[in-house]
């Protein structure tokens, strides 16, 4: 259809309403003037509900102080990542995470437009998790002790012949001696959790819990409240509730992906460091709690410092043990005892009698760079033994990007390796996050959509 036949309005209202989150405009008046699907499903309103009339009547819980939309009109300044809760005409309780901004056009504020994100099911699954982990914390095990993230580990079950690996763990033998906290840093798949896992095990607080936290796996406010518990009434619904320092008292909290974790938080972290002492969110008591902070990041702390995604003082309140895992590339020897090893926990789990590789894929394997390090190289082997016919993995086994990698297969066309490269990519990325498709768009940097669609197209 030719561009003139489209009006502008009706484009931008069709943009707006295509996008994945919700967005309220209102006029300078608080009259709404655009609400899109999103944030009608987000509300639990009808869109007839909320259109063309004042804020204040479509949500009589909220007023000038706690709408942040009306805020913005008055101040005429910019909110950012500002967690609401508010209960709404039909007296359903709404919490979202939203960025309201002022509008202009020609120097004169117009409205305001605020973008939101529904967190409330995510907020209920870490209040699920909370509990879990509350109950699984008296669980206790001479052994190998269960905890929200499965079994644990120990330096025993880390197989390497690497020689500067093995001077890795002879440190973190020593680490497990020690109550400081921990660092450890490297590329995805390397192991860093099966290494602060194993001193934990290793160390005098190998009885009590170890509570993992991805950084990167929640918005702030709902990361705060998961780490610092909440008071009643801190929120609409609130209740009293522990967060994983005090679940984890005692023992160790793993934060994975630090460098994820918000500047401000950061702060309170650092202060948790220093003090020992914890307030719930919305609290007047502070609680002291006797945990040991073990980190992760998937990045040099350094370049973290530099990007402004690190607070210097937390990173050299960290840096006392910090230990850089060399990433499987490095480890040429350790590709094949690995291999081995994962052939075996397969051939267990699959019933598989499976006797090794041949010559030709120990070849590949060796010279193949593993971007997904040993968590690809798992995966991998799980693959080819879940394909293969014989008794032996060979090259024809491999999943079909890495076919290509192949050094004896011909050129491809342009166009045609230009779709096995992206393919490649966005498998190496799902393989690096274990799946979880908005992380591998954003190790990709596209959007959320854009590779929904392409991992439909081409895997």
């Amino acid at each position: 259809m030719p561009s003139e036949f489209f009006n502008t309005s009706e484009v931008l209202e069709a943009i707006l309403e295509t996008i994945d989150e919700g967005i309220h405009v209102i006029d300078p008046k608080g009259q709404t003037i655009f609400y899109n699907g999103v944030a009608a499903n987000h509300d639990g309103m009808k869109r007839s509900e909320v259109l063309g009339k004042p804020l204040l009547e479509a949500f009589p819980s909220l007023n000038h102080k706690s709408s942040t939309l009306l805020r913005v009109i008055k101040s005429e300044k910019p909110i950012y990542n500002y967690s609401q809760s508010y209960v709404n005409a039909h007296g359903r309780i709404i919490e979202t995470l939203n960025t309201t901004l002022p509008i202009y056009v020609d120097g004169f504020m117009i409205g305001a437009i605020e973008i939101a994100k529904d967190y409330s099911s995510l907020k209920q699954l870490s209040e699920r998790l909370a509990d879990l982990e509350s109950s699984l914390k008296t669980i206790k095990s001479p052994e190998r002790k269960t905890t929200g993230n499965g079994g644990l580990y120990s330096f025993t079950e880390i197989l390497t012949s690497d020689k500067g690996f093995k001077g890795l763990i002879s440190q973190g033998k020593k680490a497990a001696r020690s109550t400081s906290s921990v660092l450890v840093y490297g590329e995805s798949g390397v192991g860093k959790e099966l290494f602060v896992q194993s001193i934990h095990q290793e160390s005098s607080r190998s009885k009590e819990p170890f509570i993992a936290q991805n950084c990167a796996a929640l918005p702030e406010s709902l990361l705060e409240s998961l780490l610092f518990g909440t008071a009643k009434g801190s929120y609409t619904g609130a209740v009293e509730r522990q967060g994983l320092f005090e679940l984890a008292n005692g023992g160790t909290l793993f934060l994975d992906e630090l460098q994820s974790m918000p500047i401000d938080l950061q702060a309170k972290l650092l202060r948790v460091l220093e003090d020992g002492f914890i307030r719930r969110i919305g609290g007047t008591k502070s609680v002291q709690v006797n945990v040991r902070i073990m980190a992760a990041m998937n990045i040099d702390p350094k370049k973290a410092v530099s990007e402004n995604r690190l607070r210097p003082d937390l990173f050299y309140r960290l840096n006392v043990l910090s230990y850089e895992l060399p990433p499987l590339r490095e480890r040429i020897d350790d590709i094949e005892l690995l291999s081995e090893h994962f052939i075996s926990i397969f051939n267990s789990k699959l019933g598989l009698s499976i006797k090794g590789m041949d010559e030709k894929t120990k070849a590949f394997f060796r010279k193949y760079h593993w971007p997904g390090n040993v968590r690809e190289l798992k995966h991998t082997i799980e693959f080819m033994m879940n394909h293969t016919e014989n008794d032996v993995l060979n090259l024809e086994d491999l999943p079909q990007f890495l076919k290509k990698r192949n050094p004896s297969e011909k050129i491809l066309p342009l166009r045609e390796a230009m779709i096995e490269m992206e393919t490649k990519l966005i498998t190496e990325a799902l393989l690096q996050t274990n799946g979880n498709v908005f992380q591998a768009s954003k190790l990709l940097q596209i959007p959320r959509q854009t590779l929904q669609y392409k991992i439909k197209k081409h895997i």
